[in-house]
């Protein structure tokens, strides 16, 4: 079975983020030694989607956790199970599974109850009276199936078998005292014993040792609507096996039920477990119309083993998925400053000062002697226009330019017109909301003891904001309350004028504006050739607040 490993990018994921992911899942799925998921921590945005749609690619899946769940175990799939079975038909399907309960469906396939072990045994502990198959609903079937029993009379209209069980071993003069209407009668080959008991209503007759049932005996039995069958098993057997034949419905547990879903997460699971005795409890996948697919028990949890994940484009906790420490990170391909993510063995870790992770990303297929197909060169090459804009950004290298135009070659990509077209539709601004602005492309920073939200949104009309910068204010200031933040930043950037206009909030807002030798003026300054947030704005409040602090 092929290794899962999750491919991710940041949280609120840029083109960078979602491309990187995608290419780079291709390149390890065509290993064949695993099976690489692309996955996203939050909503595209327009510019991906766009990029996306433009090469034919679908969005990664969403991924919101990688704390591990009932659905990453290997608990027992095991298939559910009818509330009419007989006792010895569980119990035999419970010991060729080595399981210990059952999981028990209505006639809606939904979850009606769990049998145990403990309640089987209990029921062949327990003295039943002799009149547990009619009080229990017990069917003709269970019986045959228990007793390993051949059919020699089935009426169209079975009698209700309501009486009590009956094991024919006296004289004919006492039997005939004893025998009521629709019992249920052991008997041997004695044809004036079956006849008594025929005569006398019985709704089933059992014939024990496989003997030979007389065509009279047979015939009065269909006049009176008896069924006779017959088993191999002898009369002491027969009596003592009988009751293994009652339903599950009349031993299986209905109320206070404990399950758990596929979704449900492995450290909720442990917790509920420790304040209940069961042994084993049922799985159900709440995306399949509450299906039951199987038991879990606490050794499952004891071998669980760690997701796997390898990080692109980002190595700073706080913009990681959720769970990450409780992960195996196998890789991290970034182009950003070396932050806070830890490993516990070494792995492989590539940082390169360059433009793009998508830059870094095909230099390693390159440098494998791997050409990507044209969708995913298409997406890097797209990437890398979108992380450089297009070499506006002060990040842009040499390398960059040239692991672009090779890509451009390979997806056949006109690069200044397809940019063009990315850009318009990316930062087009039509029907925004305050609260998509700050979360379309969001990082947060720990500088010392500072924490720092940094918003960026790329616009070629960055005027279409003016009726909305009140709101973005407001919303900012109650951000910044909420997270703690020291400082909020929200950088409107405009593409082709190569500027931003900077709106921050937070108790050491004026120290950004220092930083800038800018003065705020409602809130916000013009900072002219500042693009890069990583680059360009990170650096400079990092030397002012470690200058305040050692002052």
């Amino acid at each position: 079975m092929k290794e899962t490993i999750y491919i991710t990018g940041h949280k609120n994921p840029d083109s960078d983020s979602i491309c990187s992911a995608l290419a780079y899942a291709e390149y390890k799925n065509t290993n064949g030694d695993v099976n690489a998921i692309p996955v996203r921590l939050g909503e595209i945005n327009r510019e991906t989607k766009f990029i996306l749609d433009y090469f034919g690619i679908s969005e990664p899946i969403l991924l919101e956790t990688v704390r591990l769940s009932v659905e990453d175990l290997s608990f027992d799939k095991i298939a559910p199970i009818r509330p009419d079975i007989s006792l010895r038909m569980a119990l035999e399907l419970m010991k060729k599974n080595n399981l210990n309960s059952l999981p028990i469906i209505d006639e809606n396939e939904l979850l009606a109850g769990i049998v145990t072990i403990s309640d089987i045994m209990e029921s062949y502990i327990e003295v039943w009276d002799n009149g547990i198959l009619g009080k229990s609903g017990t069917s003709i079937d269970n019986i045959i199936d228990t007793l390993s029993a051949k059919s020699v009379l089935i009426p169209n209209t079975m009698k209700p078998f309501k009486g009590k069980i009956c094991v024919l071993a006296m004289e004919t003069k006492s039997m005939s005292e004893y025998i009521e209407e629709n019992d249920i009668a052991i008997c041997g080959d004695r044809k004036d014993v079956q006849k008594l008991a025929i005569n006398k209503k019985i709704s089933l007759m059992i014939v024990t040792g496989n003997a030979k049932v007389d065509e009279e005996i047979i015939s009065l039995a269909k006049e009176k609507n008896i069924t006779i069958i017959s088993t191999p098993y002898d009369t002491f057997t027969t009596s003592r096996l009988i009751t293994q034949s009652v339903p599950l419905s009349h031993v299986m547990t209905t109320d206070n039920i404990i399950a758990f879903n596929l979704d449900d997460l492995v450290d909720n699971v442990k917790e509920q477990m420790a304040q209940t005795r069961y042994r084993s409890y049922p799985v159900i996948d709440d995306d399949n119309n509450n299906k039951v697919v199987g038991l879990i028990s606490r050794y499952h949890l004891i071998s669980s083993m760690k997701k796997k994940v390898i990080l692109v484009d980002h190595n700073e906790r706080s913009q990681s998925v959720d769970g990450l420490e409780e992960c195996e990170i196998l890789e991290i391909i970034d182009h950003h400053r070396v932050a806070d993510v830890f490993t516990g063995t070494p792995i492989y870790f590539r940082n390169e000062p360059v433009g793009s992770t998508s830059t870094i990303i095909a230099s390693i297929m390159f440098e494998n002697g791997r050409r990507p197909s044209k969708k995913m060169a298409g997406i890097l090459a797209a990437a890398i226009i979108s992380d450089t804009l297009l070499f506006r950004s002060p990040t842009s290298t040499n390398t960059d330019k040239i692991i672009l135009e090779r890509l451009a070659r390979i997806a056949d990509l006109d690069v200044e017109k397809f940019a063009t077209e990315m850009f318009k539709a990316g930062t087009s601004l039509v029907g925004k909301t305050p609260q998509e602005l700050l979360s379309q492309d969001f990082k947060t920073f720990t500088i010392d003891e500072n924490k720092i939200g940094i918003a960026q949104v790329y616009t070629m009309d960055p005027d279409s904001l003016k009726d909305m910068k009140k709101d973005l204010i407001i919303l900012m200031e109650e951000r910044a309350k909420e997270h703690d933040y020291s400082i909020f930043i929200l950088m409107l950037t405009d593409i082709f004028k190569e500027a931003s206009e900077m709106i921050i909030v937070g108790h050491n807002k004026e120290l950004v504006a220092k930083a800038f030798g800018k003065t705020l003026v409602s809130n916000s300054f013009y900072a002219p050739d500042v693009l890069s947030r990583k680059k360009q704005v990170v650096p400079p409040i990092t030397n002012i607040l470690t200058d305040i602090k050692e002052l």
